[in-house]
């Protein structure tokens, strides 16, 4: 059987990617430091994934077992050996920590044989394979990293489902979303997975979902939690949120059309149609899931900042992304790490400071005057 290594063994990885892989024939072996989900790999051989639906359709995935990266490097090392994919879902501030162990697989693998390794990052980040690719090579030499040109392959890639926060008691099984899209950039004939769509320019699709699937999420979160709401499909109850999600994704739709030469009206086609999937009820997706992590969320390539950088520079409209980011400012969510560390730069150094370190917007740029101006009024 045909295997996979995939880095990452929670929610999506188990809901998502994991799954499509082994509804394709292969053996997945999930990798993570979560010795409770490795040990229940291991002995169940299995789990349930159910969809959010009316009828709650379950699909049985099998042919999986686990790994702990910290336990047993020896044993990923040899599973990489033997792989046909390599893949993550892990989080991209995560990608640098596995970066040496993967690398050490590689170096292992290329000793043994020429078979094709595709290593693709699973995350909501831009160019995220690049980044893991970049991340192993500072733990190769010349010598090895000649020896993997045409036998390890890094394509980027972009995802899309709704995984919520679970209530499945020590359960592996996994509540998703119908939808999902996995979209990967390359020009190879690559073995075929089910549900994994090939194209040979990813910016279009990757950037369409980042700022419209991720920014739409994110806006609904924040917006969300200053109003007081529990879940996302709550929050859209709220007309004026759905209002101003909809007038911020207009500004990312905007800029999408100009860049790419999408076609506006399958554009707002598009965008109706995420906005459809957020209401989904059986989700029950808290708030405070969707809009944790705020600082890697403000990242200056991210789903807010980015966005209304590049709308700035083609002299499009960024109100409505200001007050987004005005709005994941005030996230004061205490039981989220990130929430708490930036409250306390803002109470240190002041919202242009922290746009300037976080966003990597000048103190005196358009944006971070437009934000301040959000802020004060949303601070109301």
């Amino acid at each position: 059987m045909k295997q996979v290594v995939h880095f990452g063994a929670g929610n999506i990885g188990r809901g998502f990617i994991g799954a499509l892989f082994s509804q394709s024939g292969y053996h997945v072996t999930f990798v993570d430091i979560a010795d409770q989900i490795i040990d229940q790999l291991n002995k169940d051989k299995q789990y349930d994934v159910k969809l959010a639906t009316d009828q709650k359709e379950t699909v049985t995935i099998s042919n999986v077992s686990g790994l702990n990266n910290l336990k047993q490097e020896t044993e990923v090392v040899q599973a990489i050996k033997g792989a046909t994919y390599l893949t993550t879902a892990i989080g991209p501030t995560i990608l640098p920590r596995i970066a040496p162990l993967i690398a050490k697989g590689l170096i292992e693998r290329v000793k043994t044989t020429d078979e094709k390794l595709y290593v693709i990052a699973c995350e909501n980040q831009i160019s995220a394979t690049d980044l893991l690719k970049g991340y192993i090579e500072e733990h190769l030499d010349a010598e090895t990293k000649a020896h993997l040109s045409n036998k390890i392959y890094f394509f980027n890639s972009a995802v899309d489902r709704i995984v919520p926060i679970q209530n499945n008691q020590g359960s592996l099984d996994v509540l998703v979303e119908p939808y999902y899209e996995w979209v990967v950039e390359t020009t190879e004939s690559i073995p075929p997975v089910e549900g994994m769509k090939i194209v040979s320019d990813l910016a279009p699709f990757i950037e369409r979902k980042l700022f419209t699937v991720n920014t739409g999420h994110a806006v609904i979160a924040y917006l969300g939690y200053l109003e007081n709401k529990t879940t996302i499909d709550q929050t859209l109850a709220d007309e004026a949120i759905v209002k101003q999600v909809k007038e911020t994704l207009g500004e990312t739709g905007a800029y999408l059309i100009k860049q790419y030469g999408l076609n506006p009206d399958e554009h707002e086609q598009y965008i109706n149609k995420i906005i459809q999937r957020f209401k989904n009820a059986y989700l029950n997706d808290a708030v405070t899931r969707v809009g944790r992590s705020p600082i890697r969320k403000l990242g200056p390539n991210d789903r807010l900042v980015r966005p209304a950088t590049e709308a700035h520079k083609a002299g499009l409209s960024y109100t409505n992304l200001a007050k987004a980011i005005a709005s994941a400012l005030l996230f004061d969510y205490k039981e989220d790490e990130e929430a708490v560390k930036l409250q306390e730069m803002i109470s240190a150094h002041g919202v242009s400071h922290v746009l300037k370190e976080v966003s990597g917007l000048a103190e005196d740029s358009d944006i971070t005057n437009e934000v301040l101006k959000q802020y004060e009024q949303l601070n109301k």
